[in-house]
């Protein structure tokens, strides 16, 4: 875990740091200046594009962890011309996925027409925006596989915010037009794409030549590439679709304008899974190496290391957000618009706890023999998803957004983890981790009490004490107990403690 500990703590403080911008930029500059409406269609072109990379990549971001090691000859650079292979499915994936677009414009334009004409005015931007973010994510794979996770990681959360801040300002004093601010979308991944593109080559000399007679010497692992990509497409058309459904479903049923403070909300929320993406970035590769030499031990030991910390850390971070909640809608510009949403925070929370928690399990089964499920998996993801939207939408708004958001994945992963540990012999979560769960549940259990009973007129004594004792307190238990040993010891090590 040295490694793991090392990148990953370099990353999330990368991450933190984009996020201060994010901070800035979400509830100080979009909700001061721009309208719900306007929020809710770069939100949407974002989800748009996400959706079709998710296709467009044909499984290549798993595909490179997983097969990397079998391509890579140790100690040395020799890799038979894998990276060729990373840079060119997906390539191809995004001119087939760019034509069905093109194809789908008409019922997708009706679909949206009518509550959102903005979007459907700007439907083809999608395709170069979703270009850009493609190769974007395919580099920044491609650097996490050689072990070097902060500058891709810097670009995507850091880079491209400080961006997204100068467009934003740059259209609220209206220097630029919302053709100008759309455009100016798109070329600051183009420009997050070139940065990862140019850190990649700088790595190591890249042979981007295709090793003919290694794949001709090994026809198994071709076959096997072959038919884990072909899963990971039909796996992609489904589980990348549940993502971004509520978005959908509301711009649809309810107008941008609600898209707008949905959108508001998800931030919040997403805040509570970000450590886990240095973690996993990291991890991942790791995790593969090891169920690629049958190390279960191992296997065992980094899952668990994993699920526990991020549980920490992740429900640390909703309990911030939410014993602060009142708070934060009162800073925020036009904040009673955007606190109609206050109860989707903490259901969005919730769903971004169980994926920043369990997301390596999903790792898990993709890296073994039965990544074959995760298809079936995904497909039940998608389904569950699709129907409680459609369900709950038009009957709750956004809350049955962020409702369906949270069951569909609730159920997905249940069905990850019945399914790895009794196949992969993994052991997913430990004592401490559920002592952890039982420290959160009393937490959260004891800031509801003070709200019924115990809550002060003034909002910001009201905050800072809460955030003294429930917080606080929350913190000196957790560490005092030592339910994370890997966090103990970088505090330990950090401060120049002596255990």
């Amino acid at each position: 875990m040295g490694v793991i500990a090392k990148q990953s703590v370099r990353g999330t403080i990368v991450t933190y740091l984009g996020i201060a911008v994010g901070v800035v930029t979400t509830f100080f500059v979009l909700t001061r200046f721009l309208t719900t409406e306007e929020i809710g269609l770069a939100r949407v072109l974002v989800d748009a594009a996400t959706l079709f990379i998710g296709l467009a990549q044909l499984g290549t971001n798993a595909s490179i962890i997983r097969f990397y090691p079998y391509f890579k000859e140790k100690g040395s650079n020799e890799d038979h011309g894998f990276f060729f292979w990373a840079l060119v499915v997906p390539m191809i994936g995004f001119i087939i996925f760019a034509i069905i677009y093109w194809a789908c414009s008409v019922p997708l334009g009706a679909w949206f027409g009518d509550k959102s004409p903005l979007f459907v005015e700007y439907y083809y931007f999608v395709l170069p925006l979703a270009f850009f973010m493609l190769y974007q994510a395919i580099f920044e794979s491609t650097c996490n596989v050689l072990m070097h996770i902060v500058v891709p990681r810097a670009v995507r959360e850091f880079v491209v915010r400080v961006g997204l801040l100068a467009l934003y300002l740059l259209y609220a004093f209206r220097i630029l037009s919302l053709d100008g601010f759309v455009i100016g979308l798109c070329t600051n991944y183009a420009l997050a794409a070139l940065i990862n593109m140019a850190y990649f080559f700088s790595l190591k000399p890249i042979r981007l030549k295709p090793d003919w007679a290694y794949l001709k010497s090994n026809p198994a692992l071709v076959r096997r590439y072959l038919i884990y990509t072909g899963f990971l497409l039909l796996s992609a058309v489904t589980s990348v679709l549940a993502p971004t459904l509520s978005s959908f479903f509301v711009t649809a049923k309810m107008g941008l304008d609600t898209t707008g403070i949905f959108a508001i909300a998800t931030y919040m929320a997403v805040m509570v899974s970000v450590p886990n993406r240095s973690v996993s970035a990291i991890a991942s590769p790791q995790l593969a190496r090891a169920i690629k030499e049958e190390n279960r031990e191992e296997c065992s030991h980094l899952t668990r290391q994993v699920t526990r910390n991020m549980l920490l850390i992740g429900g640390f971070i909703l309990l911030i957000i939410w014993v602060n909640i009142d708070l934060i809608f009162h800073i925020l510009p036009n904040g009673t618009t955007f606190a109609q949403a206050k109860s989707v925070v903490l259901i969005l929370g919730v769903s971004q706890l169980i994926l920043g928690t369990f997301s390596i399990c999903f790792s898990a089964l993709n890296y073994s023999r039965y990544y074959a499920l995760s298809l079936i998996f995904s497909l039940v993801l998608t389904i569950s998803a699709l129907l409680l939207n459609n369900y709950l939408v038009p009957r709750y708004g956004m809350e049955g957004a962020a409702l369906s958001n949270l069951l569909s994945y609730g159920l997905y992963y249940i069905l990850i983890i019945a399914a790895i540990v009794p196949m992969g012999g993994f052991h997913v979560v430990d004592r401490k981790w559920w002592y952890i769960a039982l420290l959160l549940t009393g937490l959260f259990a004891v800031n509801a009490l003070w709200s019924m009973y115990a809550s002060l007129p003034n909002i910001w004594l009201d905050s800072l004490l809460r955030s003294l004792i429930v917080i606080g307190g929350g913190l000196y238990i957790a560490y005092k107990a030592n339910l994370s040993p890997e966090i103990n010891s970088q505090i330990a090590k950090t401060l120049n403690i002596k255990h």
